[in-house]
């Protein structure tokens, strides 16, 4: 599997990435693990909108799918558009109806003329991928998504407080993305995000082999939440960036 980050930061975009966007390649098939604000204009830079084969939400806030609405408009209208072709979209419940209200459309036919959507249940097989998509902690129904192919694993936290179910999705992981929205010198809320120390003791339970720190806001410092995952993890550990690629 070939991982490129599109965008990681966390919440909004921010002046060196869009929100929340991974491309993960294998086999010639495209998917993308999200599309937050501001991803699809970088997207551009690695891929052909209409190459992508199929998008995963992991969750319905806007730094996790808004661009869905402009990856419509493009290939509805723009040169080589997929006409004849719909793309699946596998997300929550209710996700076809949130992303017809986002773009100003009817529910019918919303974005159904280039999307397919389809329910992100406990397994999935998009192209060469399998794929298993977990409950996390958070605010609105939200996942944790775990793709294998060859025999090599990736996992994405999505958003999420600390929860078991996010060590039992990541387990044996040979990379982990993992949230790391809070500090860890402020107290926060449950159930909402991790801190980079929750980082580093989820990848450390689920003994993953590459934990890549992701969605810091801009108005955290990516190096110290590095260094709090460092803390609890002995493994490497990668800030996410906008643009870097790993192979899986």
């Amino acid at each position: 599997m070939k991982l490129t980050v599109i965008g990681c930061s966390g919440s909004v975009p921010g002046p060196d990435s869009p929100a929340s966007s991974y491309l993960v390649e294998a086999d010639g098939f495209r998917v993308l693990l999200d599309l937050g604000n501001g991803a699809l204009g970088v997207l551009q830079r690695h891929a052909d909108l209409t190459s992508i084969d199929g998008v995963m939400l992991s969750h319905l806030h806007a730094d996790h799918c808004l661009d869905l609405c402009p990856m419509f408009v493009a290939l509805r209208y723009g040169p080589g558009n997929r006409r004849d072709q719909r793309i699946p979209v596998w997300g929550p419940l209710g996700t076809e109806e949130r992303m017809a209200l986002a773009y100003g459309a009817p529910e019918e036919p919303g974005m159904s003329q280039q999307f397919d959507y389809r329910k992100l249940a406990d397994t999935v097989e998009a192209g060469p991928f399998q794929v298993r998509a977990v409950t996390v902690d958070h605010p609105v129904p939200a996942y944790a998504i775990r793709l294998e192919h060859a025999g090599r694993v990736l996992a994405y936290s999505g958003d999420t407080g600390p929860t078991p179910a996010l060590v039992d999705v990541a387990s044996g992981a040979d990379v982990f993305i993992c949230e790391a929205a809070l500090s860890d010198d402020e107290e926060h809320p449950p159930g909402l995000h991790l801190t980079g120390r929750e980082a580093g003791e989820t990848a450390r339970a689920a003994g993953v082999g590459r934990l890549v720190i992701t969605h810091v806001p801009p108005w955290h410092d990516v190096a110290t939440t590095v260094k709090a995952a460092g803390t609890a993890y002995e493994g490497p550990v990668t800030a996410a960036r906008s643009g870097l690629v790993l192979d899986v």
